[in-house]
């Protein structure tokens, strides 16, 4: 007997088949599915989030001004993103094992990208310059890869939850970026709170590469493999199982090659390395006639061949007049307190330094503590860990007689707040009446108009200003305090400008070295403010 046939309700999926396109079933519920595809969305995501951010952190650090390599490492990558997500639609017909190969591929150059972003900077030897040609071409097309494989994600990613269970397009998309915007979210709080301080940048991109390598692999093979050949399914593995492989390489060796690199950036005398919390701090030299010196994220701070030079016309000027009480913004490595200290009648000095890891390195390297005169070990001397903008901003009207900062070239983004209006309008309320301060304004030669803007900004605070510099240094000597070391652009001299509310520091400085920056002056600039930076080369 035949029994009637009875029609199916609409959507209920053939035997053999999960959702009328063709493809074989899934080996597990369709929830149970659409939960493990929405995982793997919220894990590409964080990964993808933590890639962008270390190319944006490590490009900062390596070639300078944070703001220039943020934009170019996210509008690169936004853009790429676009392109991937049209060029995408070509592998539709092919989502498991078009995903599978994408994360792959992802995870290798995210993973990797790290580490020849710093191969580059160390071995080709232009991080002499502004622009840092091939570390920067490096970061675009890193930027670009990457961006078109992200892109490429969710076009892919949204034809597999429809294979799972067809849906509205809307709730579709809609749970795709709830998975993938929640996923960034814990990209992005990972990278500085957990894998940089932690792991670094190396070895956290390296697990990150990781990470995305199995959640790619283990979705396309674990839910999706009865959509790929027998041969496919072996080939994807082996990838991934190569991909897995050369990251944990890479992590077994990155000590070896950050040593190596680090050789061929600061030569082969590193003394001291390490990562403060605040910054990379490298001490090198002091042995066999070679002048001690210090980097800070890769800018040289100091040459024990020429830093007296640039101490003593820092110092000198502001200590002419009362000087009893002096304060420092900067100075972590004590050579401008060993300069104040040399001076009769100083009873206390203050020094604001936002890195502890650099005054300890001063109390207790050798060859360090001797270049200061071990001028912590001074009862005068105390020193206070803070940021120097938010430590005036605590009230200390009228405490000082002389101010002196000693902080990071205006030319980095960090420390433009350092040089703003707002911050020498703090300073000013901390002058006794009579007081002097004295700013490092960095080269005057080769950077002229970032020079005068330092002094149209103090002088926008209320301040009477005499610019000054000293120079003539040869073009193998070592270079000013926080630029890049290495290259012909080096600057041949250090820019100062010496202020005070009444005018009375203007006999301090000799004649000549206000003749020498006065050739250069550039006359109509703007101060620089908080909300309107202008310190640009």
């Amino acid at each position: 007997m035949i029994e009637p046939h009875t029609p199916a309700p609409p959507g209920t999926p053939r035997p053999g088949r999960t959702g009328g396109g063709g493809q074989a079933p899934l080996p597990v519920r369709p929830g149970t599915g659409r939960f493990l595809v929405l995982t793997c969305v919220f894990v590409c995501a964080a990964c993808g989030l933590v890639y962008e951010l270390e190319l944006v952190a490590l490009a900062s650090y390596l070639i300078g001004d944070s703001v220039t390599q943020a934009s170019v490492v996210v509008s690169v990558m936004v853009f790429a993103m676009g392109v991937g997500s049209l060029v995408a639609k070509r592998l539709r017909r092919l989502a498991a094992a078009g995903f599978g190969a994408i994360e792959a591929a992802l995870a290798l150059i995210g993973g990797c990208s790290a580490m020849a972003l710093y191969a580059v900077f160390a071995w080709t030897g232009d991080w002499g310059g502004l622009w840092a040609s091939g570390t920067r071409h490096l970061l675009v097309a890193l930027s670009l890869a990457i961006g078109l494989l992200i892109g490429a994600e969710v076009p892919l990613l949204m034809e597999l939850i429809q294979r799972i269970r067809r849906q509205d397009a809307g709730r579709a998309v809609a749970d795709l970026c709830a998975a993938d915007y929640v996923g960034a979210l814990v990209g992005g709080l990972a990278f500085p709170f957990l894998l940089l301080p932690w792991l670094g940048q190396l070895t956290g991109a390296l697990l990150t590469g990781a990470v995305n390598a199995l959640a790619g692999g283990a979705l396309v093979l674990g839910l999706f493999r009865r959509d790929l050949s027998r041969r496919g399914r072996w080939l994807l593995l082996l990838v991934n199982t190569l991909v897995l492989g050369l990251l944990a390489s890479a992590a077994v060796l990155v000590d070896d090659f950050e040593r190596a690199a680090r050789q061929a950036v600061y030569g082969r005398d590193v003394r001291v390395a390490l990562h403060t919390g605040v910054q990379e701090v490298v001490l090198t030299g002091g042995v066999q006639g070679r002048p001690l010196r210090l980097f800070l994220d890769g800018r040289l701070r100091f040459s024990g061949r020429d830093e007296h030079r640039y101490h003593e016309a820092l110092v000198g000027p502001a200590m002419q007049g009362p000087r009893a009480r002096v304060l420092v913004l900067g100075g972590g490595e004590g050579l401008v307190a060993r300069e104040v200290l040399r001076h009769p009648g100083v009873r206390r000095v203050d020094v604001v330094e936002p890195d502890a890891g650099v005054v300890r390195l001063a109390r207790t390297h050798h060859a360090l503590s001797a270049l200061n005169g071990h001028a912590y070990e001074d009862p005068r001397v105390r020193v206070f860990t803070a940021d120097a903008f938010a430590w005036l901003r605590e009230g200390h009207v009228g405490s000082y007689d002389v101010v002196i900062a000693d902080l990071p070239d205006p030319g980095i983004t960090a420390s433009t707040k350092l040089y703003s209006q707002e911050f020498y309008g703090l300073t000013r309320e901390v002058l006794a009446d009579g007081g002097r301060l004295v700013v490092h304004a960095g080269p005057v030669a080769s950077r002229p108009r970032v020079f005068w803007t330092v002094d149209a900004t103090v002088r926008a605070a209320g301040l009477v200003t005499v610019p000054y510099c000293v120079g003539g240094r040869a073009p193998s000597a070592a270079v000013g305090p926080d630029r890049v070391s290495g290259g012909s652009w080096a600057p041949r001299d250090w820019g100062f400008v010496l202020a005070s509310a009444d005018g009375r520091a203007v006999g301090a400085v000799e004649p000549a070295a206000v003749r020498r920056v006065e050739a250069t002056r550039v006359g109509g600039l703007a101060p620089s403010t908080l909300v309107h930076p202008r310190y640009r080369g």
